[in-house]
């Protein structure tokens, strides 16, 4: 134990216990600690558990970066509700296949010239460490974190 309380690592685990608690869907979710940089591994039954749980973790400890690495099992498209949708629907703030309630979860950001993953992710969440949930979205449209381009359009999960 450190002098003034919980260590770094103490604050982690203990973050990952009540991680584990918080969201459902989650299985084997661990953390492993390299400095101040923590990836978090495990599995999640789907995008939103993996990302509530990214979430949850970054509200309850401060890191310099962490990493979401929770797999998400491909699941096959269910039906017509898997079809693009190629325009916005009435009262969805101008996003393509939102709807209702879940309009703010499909929110769609255009980048521009300087624009980088951590000042997205600091605009929309208020912390730029949460840039890897940015990233983890857009795996189809992004190779690397360090290289996106102005004009492609990312998903930006709730």
């Amino acid at each position: 134990m450190a002098l003034f309380g919980k260590s770094f690592d103490e604050r982690v685990q203990a973050a990952v216990e009540t991680v584990r608690g918080k969201v459902p869907g989650l299985t084997r979710l661990v953390a492993r600690v390299d400095g101040k940089t923590v990836t978090l591994e495990g599995e999640a039954d789907s995008i939103a558990a993996k990302g509530q749980a990214m979430s949850a973790f970054n509200e309850l400890v401060e890191t310099e970066n962490t990493f979401n690495k929770i797999h998400v099992p491909a699941q096959p498209p269910a039906g017509p509700a898997a079809q693009p949708v190629a325009a916005a629907a009435p009262g969805t703030g101008g996003v393509p296949g939102a709807g209702g309630a879940s309009a703010a979860a499909a929110r769609v950001h255009e980048v521009k010239p300087g624009d980088t993953l951590s000042a997205i992710a600091k605009h929309y969440y208020g912390k730029a460490s949460l840039y890897p949930k940015i990233f983890d979205a857009n795996r189809d449209v992004l190779d690397d974190p360090n290289k996106i381009k102005p004009g492609q359009k990312l998903r930006i999960p709730d």
